[in-house]
């Protein structure tokens, strides 16, 4: 089976946009009340979402074609 290499930006890719998302959250937290709130608790929890459904889903061995 031959493996396929990834460049820096496949690899960081996800994780920075969870970065990205998080520090938002942040920011709508400390921005004001009401819908900013409500746009944080939606970006802080997505980091938490994508982890529980990995877990979920299980680590799968790819196929090769």
């Amino acid at each position: 089976m031959t493996s396929r290499r990834q460049t820096l930006g496949q690899i960081f890719l996800i994780p920075a946009i969870l970065a990205v998302v998080t520090l938002g959250g942040l920011v709508f937290a400390l921005v004001e009340d009401g819908v900013w709130d409500a746009l944080s608790w939606v970006a802080l929890s997505a980091p938490i979402v994508l982890y529980v459904g990995c877990i979920a889903r299980g680590r799968r061995p790819r196929t090769s074609l």
